[in-house]
């Protein structure tokens, strides 16, 4: 998602999601993870979510420590269409195409920020009015996602109702803050496809779709057949573990 951001998205298009929030007991805060005082519903939410902490567990048994399931949870009450929509089977498969891309783009949720530290001066669009508030080298890929640019940590955060433009640092403290930007792109955002990845989960478009909507103009249509690979075989192996089916149209 570093590069391919950059010239498929931009500050004016990008869609606005919003943080819709269910009055319930918060869980506990942890050092690691300050928003893991979940907002209002993240505690109910959580509770329904087709993914176990175990199941979690499983499919990144090596992940770093930074990506907590109570992190995951915690970020649920943002976009509460996320994976809870549909039947039952379709959930588990919404769940399981999100943990895929996300594994993939992180080596199996390894990688916090990105890698090449080469690339982060080149991260800022100083042409939007907002500029680089945090600095020239401050926007490079972070997170599930890997959100990288100003102009997209000024969208997203404007979405979540977070200061990200300000301080970009947030996506690589706080566990929840980080999936909620990956669940800001997910349900939010086209990317190079026709559709967010949500929408291709929950209207039968298939994964195929999600990997175009992620990273579609660099893998699909032939362009990385062995990344794209990946990616399906993340996901069948996820959707195994779900205890459920992979669907239809697995490839872009």
């Amino acid at each position: 998602m570093r590069t391919r951001l950059a010239a498929l998205l931009s500050a004016t298009t990008m869609a606005v999601g919003l943080a819709l929030v269910v009055p319930a007991s918060p869980a506990a805060a942890t050092a690691d993870c300050p928003s893991c005082t979940a907002p209002a519903g993240a505690a109910t939410r959580a509770e329904g979510f087709v993914v176990s902490e175990a199941q979690f567990n499983q499919m990144f048994p090596n992940r770093n420590p930074f990506y907590t399931y109570a992190g995951l949870t915690a970020a649920l009450s943002a976009y509460p269409e996320f994976a809870n929509t549909g039947s039952d089977t379709v959930k588990r498969q919404e769940a399981a195409a999100f943990l895929a891309n996300v594994g993939h783009e992180t080596g199996g949720l390894v990688y916090v920020v990105e890698q090449n530290t080469g690339n982060y001066p080149h991260y800022c669009d100083a042409t939007q009015p907002y500029g680089c508030p945090a600095g020239q080298a401050a926007y490079y890929g972070r997170g599930p996602m890997q959100l990288s640019w100003n102009f997209n940590y000024k969208a997203a955060g404007d979405a979540l109702g977070i200061d990200l433009l300000n301080n970009p640092y947030l996506v690589e403290q706080d566990p929840a803050v980080a999936w909620k930007t990956a669940l800001w792109y997910w349900n939010t955002q086209k990317g190079p496809g026709t559709m967010t990845a949500h929408q291709a989960m929950v209207s039968g478009a298939g994964f195929g779709e999600t990997i175009r909507s992620i990273n579609g103009s660099l893998e699909c249509n032939g362009g990385n057949p062995a990344q794209v690979q990946n990616r399906i075989d993340n996901y069948k192996n996820f959707v195994q573990i779900l205890g459920t089916t992979p669907g239809d149209k697995l490839s872009c």
